[in-house]
């Protein structure tokens, strides 16, 4: 089951989405499969960037994605997500998952991504977003975290 929030919490999340891992989202381990955690990932990451833009959006890239704890089996996955670029079509989108023990309560970092949108027309093809404006000092470090972000893809399209 997903839970989705509309406000923008403390640190700046515009989405909160929560769900229960269960024995169909697992592996043999009773972990789950990573393909599920993306799909999660992309999900949140979506609905930031359609309220954001206000209109529908596809994904662009994603620039990595590591598994730094496992989630297990009866844990609760809390995945957050922010936009912090936003260009003329496009948006970048921060996406936080964290795995937390439903029965003591104890949470840890699971992945960390960074998401790449585009919004599109009734056609399909690229339109307009608004602008991002920074409105604190950490959404301006975001903000120039994601401008280096961008480069690096850029950087990284032109040498495949």
């Amino acid at each position: 089951m997903t839970q989705s929030h509309n406000a923008t919490d403390a640190d700046g999340f515009s989405v909160l989405m929560t769900e229960l891992v269960l024995p169909q989202h697992t592996n043999a381990l009773g972990t789950i499969f990573g393909g599920v955690v993306m799909g999660w990932i992309d999900v949140a990451g979506a609905i930031a960037a359609m309220r954001f833009a206000r209109r529908p959006v596809v994904t662009v890239s994603i620039d990595y994605l590591h598994f730094i704890v496992p989630i297990k089996k009866g844990n609760t996955v809390l995945t957050r997500a922010r936009v912090t670029y936003s260009g003329k079509t496009s948006m970048e989108v921060e996406v936080l998952v964290e795995a937390e023990n439903s029965i003591t309560g104890v949470t840890k970092k699971a992945t960390h991504a960074y998401l790449t949108y585009v919004a599109v027309d009734d056609n399909g093809d690229p339109t307009p977003v608004p602008a991002f404006k920074p409105k604190t000092k950490e959404e301006e470090a975001r903000y120039q975290g994601a401008l280096e972000r961008k480069r690096n893809r850029l950087n990284t399209q032109k040498n495949t």
